[in-house]
């Protein structure tokens, strides 16, 4: 059974993905802010795989350590691990860095972001991810998996976008320098394409967002990212759908 940790998992994309892991078999270690709905998704998805729902907050050491230490209990050690310092070790099989902060709603210009703001919105979509991931390295397994959810605005340069937008740029740059250093794995930065989420809603208070598709059209993607063996690099999960269906 593969072990994978997916951050942001009680509602939008991350759970969306999170049922479709435990649908191909995955066990899970899943996190969110919020405990009740966390635990009302671990109810569910209980029923088909085994999981651990870790309710915090990505940007706090103490909850990156638990979610790393229920993964690798799930996942076990010394089975097919990395070589790290002659130590053979492993047990998770993924990381899903999903969880991120819009910031302020509506988004300002740059030239009035508070930057006590900013600071934040970068510890939690740049800073907490790679910690994750730092504290994951040593217990992933060969060909594990990092998927860094990014977003368009971190390659196009969108008005009022400047904060969140940027922070993705940061986590783009700094996922493709992981691949490169770490070739035994896989390391992915995916847009998911606009989705009809939560945090999409935030980004455009009062208006409708209806047209957007649910966060199940990204799926299929990520699960190709996750299962097949597409080299590291930056993907669009709706394009990937296409190749997947095709």
């Amino acid at each position: 059974m593969k072990v994978a940790i997916v951050t942001g998992a009680s509602r939008g994309l991350g759970l969306a993905l999170a049922r479709g892991l435990a649908d191909h078999g995955w066990a899970l270690v899943l996190d969110a802010r919020g405990a009740g709905p966390l635990a009302q998704v671990a109810e569910e998805l209980g029923a088909v795989t085994t999981v651990v729902a870790i309710p915090g907050d990505v940007a706090d050491a103490g909850h990156r350590r638990a979610l790393v230490e229920a993964a690798e209990h799930l996942g076990g050690i010394d089975v097919g691990g990395i070589d790290v310092g002659g130590i053979d070790v492993g047990g998770i099989d993924a990381v899903v860095n999903n969880a991120s902060v819009l910031g302020p709603s509506p988004q300002p210009a740059l030239g009035e972001y508070p930057l006590d703001v900013l600071r934040e919105v970068f510890e939690v979509n740049v800073v907490a991810p790679l910690a994750l991931v730092q504290a994951a390295l040593p217990h992933m397994r060969a060909g594990g998996r990092v998927v860094n959810i990014t977003s368009d605005a971190a390659v196009e340069a969108y008005e009022g976008w400047g904060g969140y937008g940027s922070s993705k740029a940061a986590l783009e740059q700094m996922t493709a320098v992981l691949a490169t250093e770490h070739p035994e794995l896989r390391v992915y930065r995916v847009d998911p394409g606009d989705l009809r989420t939560q945090m999409h809603q935030d980004a455009f208070p009062g208006e409708d967002i209806s047209d957007r598709p649910l966060p199940d059209v990204a799926v299929p993607g990520l699960l190709a990212l996750l299962e097949d063996d597409h080299p590291s690099g930056r993907y669009r999960a709706q394009e990937l759908v296409e190749v997947v269906t095709a």
